[in-house]
C-alpha cells in the first residue's frame, strides 16, 4: 500500500506500519510501500504498539506516523555496537 492510500483510509489517525519497500539516502529513510498494522487516536497508544511489535519481531521494519504528514520520510537511526572510548 502507498502512503496516499493510507491517508485516505485513515484520515487524522496514528498508524503503525510495517515497511515493505524503502531506501536510505543522506541519513533519511524514504518509505515507499507499507502495510498498516494498527491505527490509533493517540500517539502514546501507537508508540506502545510499535514497541510491542519491535520486541516480537525485531528483524522486521516498523514505524508509526500521523496521517497528516505529507510524506513518509524518517530520520535514520544508527543501530550498532559502540566501541571503547
Amino acid at each position: 500500500m502507498r502512503w496516499r492510500e493510507v491517508q485516505k483510509r485513515f484520515p487524522n489517525e496514528w498508524v503503525v506500519l510495517e515497511v515493505i519497500k524503502a531506501h536510505s539516502k543522506e541519513g533519511k529513510r524514504y518509505i515507499e510501500e507499507i502495510v498498516v498494522i494498527d491505527r490509533f487516536e493517540k500517539s502514546s497508544e501507537a508508540m506502545r504498539r510499535y514497541d510491542e511489535l519491535r520486541k516480537e519481531k525485531p528483524y522486521r521494519e516498523y514505524c508509526f506516523f500521523h496521517t497528516s504528514r505529507p510524506n513518509l520520510v524518517a530520520r535514520e537511526r544508527y543501530v550498532g555496537i559502540r566501541g571503547l572510548r
